[in-house]
């Protein structure tokens, strides 16, 4: 990244609270591990936040640069840190960018810090973190669909968000079924055969057997393309537009609400 103009005391301050909360923040000895991997003097025994705060106060006043608060960040925000805390990740990722967004910069799915247009108002700063939720939003998306994604949305984070809805569906199949099986597998188990152990309709005509064929022939489609790609592709080479993302994660809605009626037959009667 080129040169670095300071960045406002507020946001700086803002850094220092998301990164130095009691909850949520790093522990003090984490800290401490961060500021000597980036050359920066430890102002010594105060709060967390004041602590992460001043250090980078004092390094952009005595450079004239706000080098040493990116430097800080990528340390703090690189992904082999967030091992198993995928959500916690994304989560502060959400908050750093919602201050950084009046810097002009934001911190990437890979924990790099990137430059981008200023925002000027609460309100412009905090759409950018949660544009692709509130799109699902006015798409009418399952509660099934946030439930398991919700930090990826919240991040603007495509990849994950369908990675990870596609991943929750399988499992409500799973446990509606009572089925231990993944992908194409799990989908034949579950919905295939005369005697299907889900069923969407009565089962009682032709039109209803190729209705089930067919949910069941895009539920196959979706666990192939974008469960496999994903798991054996690099991010990077595995590009998914916004559009592309709230397309598909509106076809999750879709299956998720096939999925709000479905019964294991001979299980629900009309009446019992």
């Amino acid at each position: 990244m080129s040169a670095v103009a300071p960045l406002p005391e507020d946001v700086v301050e803002r850094i220092g609270g998301i990164l130095g909360d009691t909850a949520n923040g790093f522990t003090g000895s984490q800290i401490a591990q961060l500021l000597t991997r980036c050359r920066l003097p430890d102002p010594g025994p105060i709060t967390k936040r004041a602590r992460i705060t001043e250090a980078l106060l004092a390094e952009q006043r005595r450079t004239g640069s706000g080098a040493a608060v990116v430097a800080f960040l990528h340390g703090a925000m690189h992904p082999a840190r967030w091992t198993g805390q995928h959500g916690h990740f994304e989560a502060q990722r959400a908050a750093l960018n919602e201050a950084l967004a009046f810097a002009g910069l934001r911190v990437r799915e890979d924990g790099r810090v990137a430059r981008r247009r200023a925002a000027t108002t609460l309100s412009e700063a905090a759409a950018r973190t949660r544009r692709l939720r509130d799109a699902l939003t006015a798409r009418n998306g399952h509660a099934q669909v946030f439930a398991y994604c919700n930090a990826e949305l919240l991040a603007d984070d495509c990849f994950n968000a369908v990675f990870e809805a596609v991943k929750g569906l399988a499992q409500r199949i799973r446990e509606m079924s009572g089925i231990d099986a993944d992908g194409a597998r799990l989908v034949d188990a579950a919905f295939g055969g005369q005697q299907p152990v889900l069923v969407f309709n009565a089962l009682q005509t032709e039109t209803d057997y190729n209705e089930q064929r067919g949910l069941a022939t895009i539920l196959k489609g979706l666990f192939s393309a974008v469960r496999n790609p994903q798991a054996h592709t690099p991010k990077l080479l595995w590009h998914l537009s916004e559009d592309d993302a709230l397309d598909l994660l509106g076809t999750l809605s879709l299956l998720h609400r096939r999925l709000d009626h479905a019964v294991v037959p001979g299980r629900l009667r009309p009446g019992a």
